[in-house]
């Protein structure tokens, strides 16, 4: 199973192999080529040399044979080559490391040599020149002309090519250790490099699993010396894990609210039934434990129900455009309000009623939005005193429309009012007295506002709540 470092480090140290080989290759090449060129030149000028100390003897009546065989001795021993000179018919008749007679004295050189050196002037070869040497040689061969520019012959200057390729050999030798130094440095810091990168996906893989397997808490801690994508994929993470820490969490209690949501009225509905069927409950009583029976299924079925609206508008996403109608949110209020008349006036409540005589337009879902005053002022007449005072305004601001439900009644804690829009919240945290507190409505309230892209806000002072949300204005 291939890792993080494996994936990291071969791949870079098989490259690293081939950098070295490529860059020894070229250096070989290289300096066999400079050494063979130089080595041709220096050939080359010795040849020239040798070649008129040759014309010079063979036209001065001064120089005699000691003179030049001492004079080619030091040119040859000064050079580091050796020389052989062989006359216009080919026969060799001196060699630079033996002037006084060697074996070589009386070989002949091929016609076909002879020619190439007198015709091109300089003839350029390698390998075992003519016979002469039993090892390979760079040879270099020029013609000896006399003072007339008559051919005397030719010289011929060799150097072992043993000794470039010895050359050649240490350099490959020095360059193989340090290479072999480079690729050990460099694997061992790219080792380093790869475990230090690949720790930090250690880490997340831990805690991903942690996660997986229920610790929600789970985090990934990055040193801020790792890279900045390791650090971005690091806070990613986290932020995922919190985000779905936060979901389980809700989850959680959304699944305890509802099951105790569910429980009361079940109880209850339960508790009625058997108290009728075995006899506890007398038959003249029956009927008002049979519309008490009603209520609460009702009620069951408004709470089922509000978690399917919430639940679909959650789906949808929001409103799509052929939902968005302009309508007229004063007449859309008052509709609502109406039916609250016998709610209102059962508990002798006093309306304050202010919107613009004119219409008032908006673009919006006109069946959400009716839903969302109608939780509104339902909220609000719950708790509104008796006698006390339910208040609906409308005005218009710039670009917007703010549409406020008040009511008098008990002042909401100033840390409750973050959370009265939070699911199945209440005042009541006991949840059993006060069963017409806040539940869905309100979330449904907010849910709805916030899929129209708009806000809603809550204020709760001097024994007065007021909830204010806007719409787009588009008169």
């Amino acid at each position: 199973m291939k890792t993080t470092f494996s994936r990291a480090f071969y791949p870079a140290a098989i490259v690293l192999l081939l950098a070295l080989l490529l860059v020894g290759i070229a250096l070989q090449i290289l300096v066999s080529g400079y050494m063979k060129k130089q080595t041709y030149a220096d050939l080359k000028s010795d040849a020239d040399t040798i070649a008129n100390l040759a014309s010079a003897y063979a036209t001065s009546e001064e120089m005699d044979s000691a003179d030049f065989l001492l004079n080619l001795s030091v040119a040859a021993s000064v050079s580091d080559a050796d020389a052989v000179i062989c006359d216009r018919d080919g026969r060799l008749l001196l060699c630079s490391d033996a002037p006084l007679g060697c074996s070589h004295q009386g070989m002949v050189i091929s016609q076909d040599y002879l020619q190439r050196v007198f015709s091109s002037k300089y003839e350029i070869s390698a390998g075992n020149i003519q016979g002469l040497y039993d090892e390979p040689r760079y040879v270099v061969s020029v013609p000896i002309y006399s003072g007339l520019g008559e051919t005397l012959g030719i010289v011929m200057v060799s150097s072992p090519m043993s000794a470039s390729m010895s050359f050649l050999q240490e350099i490959t030798e020095i360059y193989l250790v340090v290479s072999l130094l480079v690729v050990l440095v460099s694997g061992l810091i790219m080792s380093y490099l790869a475990r230090k990168q690949s720790n930090p996906l250690r880490e997340m893989a831990k805690a991903a699993n942690d996660f997986g397997h229920g610790d929600l808490a789970a985090r990934v801690t990055v040193d801020q010396r790792c890279p900045m994508e390791i650090r971005e994929l690091a806070l990613a993470f986290n932020n995922m894990a919190a985000s779905l820490q936060k979901s389980e969490y809700r989850r959680q209690e959304f699944v305890t609210n509802v099951s105790h949501e569910l429980k009361t009225p079940m109880t209850t509905i339960g508790g009625y039934i058997d108290g009728m069927l075995d006899g506890t409950i007398p038959p003249e009583r029956q009927r008002h434990y049979m519309q008490l029976v009603s209520d609460e299924t009702k009620r069951l079925s408004r709470l089922v129900r509000s978690m399917l609206d919430i639940s679909r508008l959650q789906d949808q996403g929001g409103y799509s455009d052929d939902k968005l109608i302009r309508f007229d949110i004063c007449e859309c209020a008052g509709r609502v309000l109406i039916t609250f008349e016998q709610k209102i006036n059962a508990k002798d409540i006093q309306v304050e009623v202010d919107m613009p005589e004119h219409p008032v337009y908006t673009r919006a879902c006109p069946d959400a939005i009716t839903q969302v005053i109608y939780n509104l002022v339902d909220n609000g007449v719950k708790f509104c005193p008796e006698k006390g005072t339910l208040s609906l305004r409308i005005r218009e601001d710039g670009s917007k429309v703010y549409v406020s439900v008040a009511n008098d009644g008990p002042t909401i804690p100033a840390e409750e009012l973050p959370l009265v829009f939070e699911r199945f919240h209440k005042l009541d945290k006991s949840r059993s007295e006060n069963r017409d507190g806040w539940g869905l409505g309100l979330y449904i309230v907010k849910t709805i506002i916030l899929y129209h892209k708009e806000n809603i806000s809550v204020s709760s002072k001097d024994n007065v709540t007021t909830f204010t949300f806007t719409l787009p204005l588009v008169n």
